[in-house]
């Protein structure tokens, strides 16, 4: 037991960004792929496995070596409107997909709970998400992101509810499916963009200087130094950041294969059921609530809705906090968690403003799976010339020092760089 305890206290970012990928915009995403083409898709549970695991190591490692965030990082040492740019896109996008979460969540409450009006549940789970990140050091935010993060096995209790085919499951997650047409190959897109998502890399490095500056404040004998508002300390020595690289390794590791495990549970359900009898035209979470339902039962359909609810609960403050770590560096202002409102107002007027954005565009009537499937589609869009600054920043010495990144990693990275690049040529031909 004590182990175990030890095991979840060490656990940081990186099962957190895991969990948070795997958000109601991915659970929708992974769902209409299942739907409409079956176990075609299975192949990239694995295939994404290793990319999302080198590029939260390279966030995370510039976080933990240069003591500031991606942001930060590209203020000192890019050109101003490179940063402005992936700044302005990123807070564009990032409050789409608040906007899309909350009302998916909104909808799933009134599934379950039919007598709260999805307006009425969109203001309180907007409210109660500010009033949590605000008044909660980063600690228990951390440990309550942590705990949200386990209803997420949900969906594995739900696949089991339904009778699958393993063989086929085996060998459709081993032996790709290609299906040449744009309709395949935009979800090929929307997949890559929502697992692969861009804003957890900005979460992931300002997530692990925030670590690393509390456990600086807790050692005794080290300098109590606060995110953003001193330089990283240089003393430590190469044990010692070593070692902290390698927890953080273990951490993404875990985080990273929880998510796709998740994400492969979802097309199997979605797959076994929704595709099975020809439901690949589903459009709104109620559609695929209500065929869900006479297929895997009602347990199953509920464990779906809840799902949606814990991967929200989940993704919005990470999408909220990830704006603001973004913001706060563009402007050099006080930044992290682990401040109060009254040190850090800019920070966390960021979050509130960000989730109040967010939650309106539901208002305006906006369809929540087409909002979903559209972000995903952004985030396509995005990531390549994020993953090629990403790369660059991590073998840029003025950053990096003498921890750069090593051939392995520059490798794995410029190959995921390429596929997304090739399928946006090919989806434009198409």
């Amino acid at each position: 037991m004590g182990r175990l305890k030890k095991f979840w206290q060490q656990l940081g970012p990186g099962l957190v960004t895991g969990a948070a990928d795997d958000d109601p915009s991915g659970i929708v995403i992974y769902s209409i792929a299942g739907a409409k083409f079956g176990l075609a898709l299975l192949w990239a549970t694995i295939v994404t496995l290793p990319f999302m695991i080198i590029t939260q190591r390279i966030a995370g490692r510039i976080g933990l070596i240069s003591g500031k965030g991606l942001a930060g990082n590209m203020k000192k040492f890019y050109p101003r409107w490179i940063l402005l740019a992936i700044a302005l896109m990123m807070l564009a996008a990032n409050i789409i997909n608040i906007g899309a979460d909350i009302s998916a969540m909104a909808v799933a409450s009134n599934i379950l709970v039919p007598g709260i009006p999805p307006v009425v549940f969109l203001i309180l789970v907007s409210g109660t998400i500010i009033t949590l990140l605000i008044r909660l050091p980063y600690r228990k935010v951390a440990n309550y992101l942590k705990w949200v993060a386990l209803a997420m096995v949900s969906y594995i209790v739900a696949a089991f509810l339904v009778k699958q085919d393993w063989s086929l499951i085996v060998y459709r997650l081993f032996v790709p499916q290609i299906i040449w047409s744009k309709e395949y190959l935009v979800l090929v897109v929307a997949f890559f963009g929502t697992t692969i998502s861009p804003y957890l890399f900005f979460w992931q490095a300002s997530g692990e200087v925030e670590e690393e500056q509390i456990h600086l404040k807790n050692n005794p004998g080290s300098a109590a130094m606060i995110p953003g508002t001193q330089p990283h300390p240089k003393h430590r020595s190469e044990r010692i950041i070593k070692n902290e690289i390698s927890y953080m390794y273990k951490d993404i590791g875990l985080g990273m294969f929880f998510s796709n495990l998740i994400t492969f549970f979802i097309i199997i359900l979605s797959s076994a059921t929704l595709f099975k009898i020809g439901h690949g035209g589903v459009q709104t979470i109620q559609e695929i609530a209500s065929a869900l339902q006479p297929l895997a039962g009602k347990y199953s359909n509920a464990l779906f809705l809840i799902g949606i609810l814990a991967s929200g609960a989940l993704a919005v403050p990470v999408l909220a906090g990830s704006a603001a770590y973004i913001i706060t560096e563009v402007f050099n202002w006080r930044w992290g968690f682990e401040h109060k409102f009254h040190n850090a107002p800019q920070f966390y007027m960021v979050i509130i403003l960000a989730t109040v954005f967010g939650a309106v565009i539901p208002i305006f009537g906006l369809h929540p799976v087409q909002i979903l499937f559209y972000t995903a589609v952004i985030y396509g869009f995005i990531s390549p010339p994020l993953l090629l600054l990403l790369i660059h920043m991590a073998n840029n010495p003025k950053v990096m020092g003498q921890y750069t990144s090593r051939l392995h990693s520059n490798v794995i990275a410029y190959a995921l760089f390429l596929m997304m690049t090739g399928s946006l040529i090919l989806m434009a031909i198409l």
